[in-house]
């Protein structure tokens, strides 16, 4: 074989001018050959069955491959083939200077080292496509996984290219791999630090994407979009991006509204107001009035049944003076309309802890807390049900003879002016 490749070469050395002609000219003449074929090898590549590859995907409809395509991995792969041709093809060169003959294959081998490592990422992008198209990925990201996979290769790629380089075994760069490691911990400290993050994050399934999380310190109140190595993406709600480094979320607290969601609830918890002076007991009139609500009908008659036989037990002997009796008032009659209100009430779930409380009164009045659940985690929905429940409670609340607090205003003053003249 090597007598042939001789002869050819001499054949074509012979076709040169006569003082062109020699030995070294026939190594050129051999080496320029090689590299020839190999740039025909990488146009064909690159012209035909790069293209014949991306009509296969357009005919078939196999998602797998659709997937490694995208991700390049088949051409990465392919465009090894002119380096193994320029790799083995020197050795078929004839009497070419060692020196120049040993360059070319240390760079051919540290060119070969850097495809494989392309290639080897383009197979892991492509893994991780394919994991993402399984329903449950989103319970247990890997990207961050994945692109440590990268970042070891690599760095594995470069230890063992500068070996072919330097024509040295990888063994010999051993001696300095204390100074190594102290740049690569001085270099990836950051991403180092997210690893351990990412893991315990994933590992305990702390946060999710597709998670709505709250994270003041850094501005971010949204969903999460991406987690990767170095950082986890949040879209807040007004559609701008927040972007928190990893190990973030283990040096900070932030709140997590999975459980919400999940539970297909989202509370209410707010407090109207009630002026103090306003709180009194209620007439007969106002009772026999309120008892024509279907809401509280059932409730005063039973109460009025418990407040007469209490009076008439405990009130013999006695006057019947309200401080020595019971009766009803109208913030207690107003509390429980509230309860019935909701319990009655298609948007509140009922499976969930409901109660309306009174709080401690303050300058501003008394607070009356409204707990419930909405019956959605959409967040317009539960803000309209919100809203229509308060409508309601706000005009309802001076048929109990009950005013909502507020401060003063100019008006309140022009109508005290009026009063007195």
């Amino acid at each position: 074989m090597n007598l042939m490749q001789s002869d050819f070469l001499h054949r074509l050395t012979n076709l040169l001018p006569e003082h062109m002609r020699g030995e070294s000219a026939e190594a050129a003449l051999g080496l320029a050959l090689i590299f020839l074929i190999a740039s025909l090898v990488h146009l064909i590549i690159r012209v035909w069955i790069v293209r014949l590859l991306t009509k296969f995907d357009e005919k078939t409809e196999t998602e797998w491959y659709a997937i490694i395509l995208r991700h390049k991995l088949p051409q990465r792969a392919l465009f090894m083939i002119p380096l193994l041709i320029i790799y083995n093809g020197l050795e078929l060169v004839p009497q070419f200077h060692e020196d120049v003959t040993s360059f070319i294959l240390r760079v051919t081998a540290a060119l070969m080292i850097l495809v494989g490592a392309r290639v080897f990422d383009a197979f892991l992008s492509s893994m991780h496509s394919l994991y993402l198209l399984r329903p449950d990925a989103h319970l247990t990201p890997i990207k961050s996984y994945i692109q440590l996979g990268k970042v070891i290769v690599y760095v594995l790629a470069g230890f063992f290219i500068i070996s072919s380089l330097a024509d040295k075994s990888p063994w010999y760069f051993l001696s300095g791999i204390g100074a190594v490691m102290a740049i690569i911990l001085l270099l990836f400290r950051d991403t180092l630090l997210s690893l351990v993050a990412s893991v315990q994050l994933t590992s305990n399934d702390l946060i999710r994407v597709g998670d709505w999380i709250d994270m003041p310190q850094f501005g971010a109140d949204g969903d999460v979009i991406d987690i990767a190595l170095n950082t986890v993406r949040v879209q807040n709600w007004d559609k701008t991006i927040t972007v928190i480094p990893t190990h973030k979320f283990l040096e900070h607290s932030f709140r997590n509204w999975r459980g919400m969601q999940e539970s297909g609830g989202r509370r209410v918890m707010r407090s109207l107001k009630i002026d103090l002076s306003t709180v009194r007991f209620l007439s007969f009139r106002e009772i026999e009035k309120l008892k024509e609500s279907h809401l509280l009908k059932e409730y005063i008659e039973g109460k009025m049944k418990e407040i007469g036989e209490y009076n008439e037990k405990y009130l013999k002997g006695h006057s019947s003076t309200l401080t020595n009796g019971r009766w009803l008032t109208n913030i207690g009659t107003f509390r429980r309309y509230v309860i019935e209100y909701l319990k009655k009430h298609p948007n509140a779930r009922q499976d969930m802890t409901m109660l309306v409380r009174q709080l401690e009164p303050t300058e501003t009045g008394l607070p009356l807390q409204i707990y419930f659940f909405a019956a959605t985690t959409v967040w317009a929905e539960y803000e309209g049900i919100q809203s229509d429940v308060f409508d309601h409670l706000l005009a309802i609340a001076p048929e109990f003879g009950l005013k909502v607090f507020q401060q003063p205003t100019g008006y309140d003053f022009r109508e005290l002016k009026h009063q007195n003249g």
